[in-house]
């Protein structure tokens, strides 16, 4: 049975399912329903854990004869089965299938993985676990949804955030839910429980090169190349990957993009930055950018950002760190052809 990651917590009250099977891209959320199935399984009286990390050579039929054998230490057990491909071979499959079809008493099974391609979700092992007891497909926090998942989580951990401190911190950790749950983690150690402040997080963003970029992006936007030449140096000299500051200049041109085309077909520009949900303090910043850009300076960044992704990831020629400059350059106004190194 196809479940949500916000129906387990209730579904475990009513009781266990024998197989539990967890699959989805956000590893952390995959992790956490796998917590959650333990915490619960542990506080109903099993005590006995068995984890699994399927490798090449992994005994399957070991595995088998595990699940037919009766528990040495108690009489309920969790066995963990953890599946990192995603790809259980024919062996496994074959194995999969039959524990599926004929679950172990008093034991209860968690199959987890990553991301499953649509093939994968309908085969026949796939589906036999779901039909034996519980499927839960995680999938990615959205940028719409990330504040309230933030919000939530530092409720859960006793933390009352203050004016704009979910905005910032959805700003700079969004596509890095691990490294969100983290500085909240952090946040709580530090703080305790309480309201926290934006004064409270600042100097305690755990990931400074990742704040440091978003000054580079702010910079850009402000169009101040200067600046954007002296930060960029920076975290060269920082040795900060430039995979990340390539990410942050992208995911801002793709905005800047959406929102520049909404102006361009009329629409006023606070309305295109409500709809992109631009957060208030930074709507002055953003918006300076949309009237110094047009829709067609917009695409050209686009076009600089596929590009520097390309060079990045070695599907075309040149020197990433010159097409990041060129990129960040013109995201400040910069004519073409005057931001070579």
């Amino acid at each position: 049975m196809p479940i949500s990651t916000e129906q387990l917590t209730r579904d475990l009250k009513r009781g266990f399912a024998p197989v539990y099977f967890i699959h989805g891209e956000e590893l952390l959320l995959v992790e956490e329903c796998c917590h959650a199935i333990r915490d619960a399984a542990h506080a109903a009286g099993y005590h006995e854990r068995q984890v699994l990390t399927v490798e090449s050579g992994f005994d399957w039929n070991g595995l088998f004869v595990s699940t037919r054998s009766l528990s040495l230490f108690s009489e309920r057990r969790l066995i963990e089965l953890r599946l990192p491909t995603g790809k259980p071979g024919e062996a496994g499959a074959k194995i999969l299938t039959e524990i599926a079809a004929q679950p172990p008493a008093d034991t209860i099974i968690v199959v987890s993985c990553g991301k499953l391609e649509k093939q994968t979700r309908e085969s026949k092992w796939a589906r036999a676990l779901e039909a034996a007891g519980v499927a839960v497909a995680v999938y990615p926090v959205e940028a719409a949804q990330l504040p309230s998942w933030i919000r939530r989580r530092m409720e859960l951990k006793g933390l009352k955030p203050g004016p704009g401190v979910v905005e910032l911190l959805a700003h700079l950790m969004e596509g890095n839910l691990l490294a969100c749950a983290q500085e909240i983690d952090k946040w709580a150690m530090l703080f305790g429980a309480g309201e926290v402040g934006l004064d409270d997080i600042e100097g305690h963003l755990g990931d400074n090169a990742r704040y440091n970029v978003y000054a580079l992006v702010d910079a850009a936007l402000r169009g101040e190349a200067p600046a954007v030449e002296r930060i960029l140096n920076s975290l060269r000299g920082e040795g900060v990957e430039p995979v990340l500051i390539q990410w942050a200049l992208a995911r801002e041109a793709r905005e800047l993009a959406q929102m520049a085309a909404m102006v361009a077909a009329g629409q006023p520009v606070m309305q295109a930055l409500e709809a992109r949900r631009v957060w208030a303090k930074r709507k002055p910043l953003v918006s300076g950018a949309l009237k110094r850009l047009s829709k067609q300076a917009s695409q050209d960044l686009l076009r600089r950002a596929a590009r520097s992704d390309r060079v990045l990831k070695g599907r075309a020629r040149g020197d990433v760190w010159q097409e990041i400059q060129c990129l960040a350059l013109a995201m400040s106004g910069l004519k073409p052809g005057t931001c070579l190194l």
